[in-house]
């Protein structure tokens, strides 16, 4: 596991925090062949030890909250948080909903916000790809 740590291909882990599916749809789109991110080396993994950027999708809610930070906890250095789609940057259109906290950052840190309702796979694409370079740069520092 210490030689994959060392490869340029981030691992991915999707995180639904309570969100419509518009994002989860988009997504999963990125695994088809039309868009296939694995060809940037990407791969979509289940397990937060094994993974390098955490994707998230939707607004946190009160009950989602404890298990997204978590599951962050769990991620190893360097990683990277990119919030996918509006609900997941700030929390609309549900600011104000009894049960949601807001977006994403108010419960652990963001390095990429992607914009978009829901956020379509070349932008989703665009902002792993800021992501990379951003977890790149992470890599050197710790080394």
């Amino acid at each position: 596991m210490a030689a994959r740590r060392e490869a340029t291909s981030p691992w991915l882990l999707h995180f639904d925090t309570g969100s419509c599916n518009g994002c989860d749809i988009e997504v999963w789109a990125l695994l088809t062949p039309r868009y296939d991110i694995e060809r940037f080396g990407m791969l979509n993994k289940g397990n937060p030890k094994h993974a390098d950027v955490l994707l998230v999708t939707g607004a946190v809610t009160r009950k989602s909250a404890e298990r997204l930070k978590r599951l962050y906890d769990q991620m190893p250095e360097p990683k990277l948080v990119i919030a996918c789609g509006d609900c997941a940057s700030t929390g609309a259109p549900y600011v104000g909903c009894y049960n949601v906290l807001g977006g994403v950052d108010q419960v652990i840190p963001v390095d990429v916000y992607i914009p978009g309702c829901a956020a379509r796979p070349e932008v989703l694409i665009d902002g792993v790809m800021v992501a990379l370079e951003k977890w790149k740069v992470k890599k050197e520092v710790k080394a």
